[in-house]
């Protein structure tokens, strides 16, 4: 018989968001006339832009014929969507040539796995998207789950709360190799956004110490903040030590879509000199044909000056959404943090458990959130409100948080 992989059996209890539908399913089996409400996975609810959609129709007419027909495309992307991604985004200061686009920043999380190999030391934010430990437990890089912990023995967590203002603190780092450091700005579920100080001080480890860092900007068109950076890119140095990873789906509504990218500079180099683009080329020409064209259009059409205003539009209905569940929380005296620059909060309970939270939540107010424990350790006491939604919907669901939180929690802090 063959043997099950050990890293795959390594992996602790089940991914979280299925286990949230989980839970979901079988509270609306006992309960079927629960009118319930979803602050919890962030998936995007708005129509796909008009801009989009039209090109997604121009492009499949076109494949229907024989002069517009295309079979596979180039592995790296559509060179126009590259030159596009470049312009927008960082400002040409990006070669469309660093530029490879994909199916999606996930997918991508778990494929670079694959260029640093089970030997590879690992560092997170904590609390974090739970791809980042999940893909490096599954490659061999996490070591077995320590219960007391509440965490993988081998992958070094880095607790990021209100008193370090939600970012890592590099010094504990100092007694360790660390290969790969994972940050996520804005983050995801904490919903806060690395300053340039904060970003230059984590460049500067990571030329330091010889560490690559990857860094996720899949939020970044949700930074209203003039004077919050957008790109890692934006720090001097980084291009030497940084891999990008960019997504549509969030701010461009392509989650059913499925479209991203990765950045990865000519000047980024493993330890004996060879350029890591040269191992991500190969890896992808032999293990990935290709973004459907069909969304590389749609990605491409959003990127225009018309698509553009559609992006503005969607985002800042989210944006909005965010700042009434804010306000929900205030008016209550509770504590939140996020939801200004990107539309996720993070809100804490002293004293009680997250997926205790997450229950009540449930059953008494007929809420869906996420657990923040399912986040990392550090996310334990906390819940991350999604403000993904119709806009009735999220003002029926500020007044039942603002409700339960009154009712049921009769302490409450300052929000900050």
């Amino acid at each position: 018989m063959v043997q099950r992989n050990p890293h795959i059996a390594s992996l602790h209890g089940n991914y979280l968001f299925p286990e949230i539908e989980k839970r979901r399913k079988d509270f609306l089996q006992h309960t079927p006339h629960a009118k319930l409400i979803s602050l919890g996975i962030g998936d995007t609810t708005e129509p796909l832009s008009y801009t989009a959609a039209r090109a997604i129709e121009e492009k499949g007419k076109a494949m229907a014929t024989c002069l517009g027909y295309s079979g596979y495309g180039p592995t790296q992307g559509l060179t126009a969507l590259r030159h596009a991604i470049s312009q927008r985004f960082y400002g040409n200061a990006i070669s469309p040539d660093e530029l490879f686009i994909s199916d999606g920043a996930k997918c991508d999380i778990g494929r670079l796995q694959l260029l640093f190999g089970p030997e590879a030391v690992a560092a997170v934010q904590d609390p974090a998207y739970p791809v980042y430990v999940d893909s490096a437990v599954a490659i061999g890089q996490g070591g077995a789950w320590d219960e007391q912990q509440r965490g993988y023995r081998k992958i070094v967590y880095l607790p990021c709360t209100p008193e370090n203002n939600f970012f890592p603190d590099l010094h504990q780092l100092a007694g360790y190799n660390i290969d790969l450091l994972y940050i996520c700005s804005p983050n995801n579920p904490t919903g806060m956004v690395a300053t340039s100080y904060q970003l230059e001080q984590l460049v500067a480890f990571a030329r330091s110490k010889g560490s690559i860092i990857v860094f996720d900007a899949a939020y970044a068109p949700f930074i209203r903040d003039p004077s919050l950076p957008r790109s890692i890119y934006e720090i001097e140095g980084a291009r030497e030590v940084a891999i990008e990873i960019g997504s549509f789906s969030k701010w461009g509504g392509f989650t059913g879509v499925r479209l991203g990218w990765s950045v990865v500079p000519e000047e980024l180099c493993y330890s004996d000199g060879t350029p890591l683009q040269h191992d991500w080329q190969r890896l992808l020409a032999t293990l990935f044909n290709g973004a459907s064209i069909l969304a590389q259009c749609a990605g491409l059409a959003l990127l225009t000056e018309e698509g553009w205003r559609d992006i503005h539009l969607l985002t800042e209905h989210y944006l909005a959404n965010a700042a009434v569940l804010r306000q929900a929380i205030a008016s209550t005296g509770h504590s939140g943090y996020g939801g200004e620059n990107i539309p996720y909060l993070w809100v804490p309970f002293a004293g009680l458990r997250s997926w205790e939270i997450f229950t009540r939540l449930l059953e008494e107010a007929h809420l869906l959130v996420t657990p923040g424990s399912g986040f990392g350790p550090t996310g334990e006491g906390f819940i991350r409100l999604s403000a993904f939604g119709e806009q009735g919907a999220i003002a029926e669901a500020a007044t039942r948080l603002s409700n339960f939180l009154r009712n049921r929690l009769p302490e409450p802090s300052k929000l900050s």
